[in-house]
């Protein structure tokens, strides 16, 4: 039984580490402590929104909102800035899941779009997203400039 609900400052130590196995799955080094602080960081100054998946109570897979804003649409959006699934959870639906709670919450609260973005070379990702009704952005590039030294 696969169980999807809205995390919690008490979901934390379940979610740390999934959050870090998502680092992880794009090359960066496991450090669970900080992954911790950092969703401490986003639970407490209310800066995203996290939807943790369990079966039969094992925190198995997770998805985090942020919060912006479109002006071209005046409108609130979300972008789902991150989505993981377990190794041993994957190909059970769990990911679609998370995305249905994600776009329920998106719908409950009245905003008008999630987006979001993913490596190129995620093909597997791409064909759930696609298969749940997202369409790829074909007309716009995206651009990044580093702040901090790497």
């Amino acid at each position: 039984m696969i169980a999807i609900h809205q995390a919690t400052i008490p979901d934390l130590d379940r979610l740390a580490p999934l959050f870090d196995g998502y680092r992880q799955f794009y090359g960066q080094q496991s450090d669970v402590p900080a992954a911790r602080a950092f969703l401490l960081d986003r639970f407490s100054h209310s800066e995203s929104v996290i939807f943790i998946a369990s079966r039969d109570g094992e925190a198995v897979g997770f998805t985090q909102l942020y919060p912006s804003f479109s002006s071209i649409s005046v409108a609130r959006i979300y972008v789902l800035s991150d989505l993981f699934v377990a190794r041993s959870a994957r190909k059970r639906g769990i990911g679609r899941l998370l995305l249905e709670a994600a776009a329920a919450f998106g719908r409950s609260i009245g905003a008008h779009q999630l987006v979001l973005e993913t490596a190129k070379t995620n093909s597997t990702a791409q064909a759930l997203y696609e298969s749940c009704g997202w369409e790829r952005d074909n007309d716009f590039y995206v651009y990044a400039i580093m702040l901090t030294p790497k």
